[in-house]
């Protein structure tokens, strides 16, 4: 038998972008923008009043600015070499590599603002509470704009696709978005809790919950982070999705006549997943039919032998 007769590849379109790839670049520009507005007033205005809760939120937000220029480029990346024919499985996963490392770079400013904070916890000085919180509040405002905006691409992103009745397996998890997205909500967290050591230090006179809350905002974003890390190394590494690889053999298995020897499934896109599955005991033609319904396998590949 030859080689040709043993493989059959189904799709040869390597296109694996999201659904809403250039709205999600769209939305993740004008973010970017909004970001780096604010962060420089945050920035400045941390200096100017000594506020390391203020201070923390801004470099967090650089950080964020910087995170969000990468997921921008990243779209635009990955558009542009779509159909380039460089990439064996396009560039689907482009987005991955962009959340990754953010991600990184992310975990490690978290460690830079913790110490900074440390270091203002056990040698306090004086902050200029009114001014810093109302930069604060401001910064919160501009988070939850930028929220506003990504929110509806993060969103869809994570919706059920009904195509099918074996599974919900259809979710369109763009991991660049849900990056954008995760550091959005990140900032806004820290601007919340700036405002509130800002307020404390006021009307309590706690100064000490100021750096407190940098050492808490510095938490939050590592988890963050490793989290962001963990799901897109995954990604990267082709991990197999156990769900769809049951609902394979279960579909190619299930009528009795035949026996997978071989399995492989991987994601290659914020929607598309790919698999290679090597079958005895029945045609190509059969385990072709048997495995239509799966609309998340975009290229599929059938050993018989």
């Amino acid at each position: 038998m030859s080689f040709d007769d043993e493989i059959d590849t189904l799709t040869h379109d390597h296109v694996y972008l999201g659904k809403r790839h250039d709205e999600n670049a769209r939305r993740t520009l004008w973010v970017v923008l909004l970001t780096a507005v604010m962060m420089v007033a945050e920035i400045a205005a941390g200096l100017a009043f000594n506020s390391m809760a203020l201070l923390a939120d801004g470099f967090h937000m650089a950080t964020h600015a910087g995170a969000l220029g990468i997921a921008a480029l990243a779209y635009r990346y990955a558009r542009r070499h779509a159909t380039s024919g460089r990439y064996s499985f396009g560039t689907g996963k482009v987005g991955d590599l962009a959340g990754f490392a953010s991600a990184l770079v992310l975990g490690i400013v978290a460690l830079g603002i913790a110490w900074e904070s440390v270091v203002r916890l056990l040698d306090p000085s004086p902050v200029a509470f009114g001014e810093a919180t109302i930069v604060a509040v401001v910064g919160l405002i501009v988070n939850i704009v930028s929220a506003l905006l990504l929110g509806h691409g993060h969103s869809h992103g994570h919706e059920h696709d009904h195509r099918h009745d074996h599974g919900e397996h259809g979710h369109e998890h763009d991991n660049n978005m849900r990056s954008a997205y995760l550091h959005v909500i990140a900032d806004a967290l820290t601007s919340v809790l700036a405002i509130a050591a800002l307020l404390g230090g006021r009307y309590l006179g706690w100064a000490w919950l100021d750096p407190a809350m940098g050492i808490a905002g510095a938490a939050v974003i590592a988890v963050w982070s490793v989290t962001l890390m963990r799901d897109t190394a995954a990604v990267l590494l082709d991990a197999t999705d156990k769900a769809l690889e049951a609902e394979i053999r279960a579909l190619v298995e299930g009528p009795g006549d035949a026996r997978i020897r071989d399995l492989h499934v991987w994601r290659v896109g914020p929607a598309a997943h790919a698999a290679i599955v090597s079958v005895t005991g029945t045609t190509r033609a059969a385990v072709c039919e048997r495995l239509r319904p799966m609309h998340e396998i975009e290229h599929l590949t059938i050993e018989i032998g």
